[in-house]
């Protein structure tokens, strides 16, 4: 399993003034970035890293919802 399976949504932020990035496997994280693409890219790397830290810790990662 990838991160890439993930279900990612990108939507803006008029608080923080940028897009934010959203994992919706991962409600607990987010990345907020200038412009949609940075914060996909943002986002993807975030959960990839989780994703791999669960792994090494023997946690359950969750599975993609599609």
């Amino acid at each position: 399993m990838t991160h890439d399976r993930y279900t990612y949504r990108i939507t803006w932020s008029p608080e923080d003034g940028e897009h934010v990035g959203l994992c919706a496997e991962f409600p607990s994280l987010s990345w907020l970035d200038k412009t949609p693409e940075a914060a996909l890219s943002g986002i993807r790397r975030v959960v990839d890293e989780v994703v791999r830290d669960m792994t090494a810790s023997g946690e359950k990662v969750p599975e993609p919802i599609a």
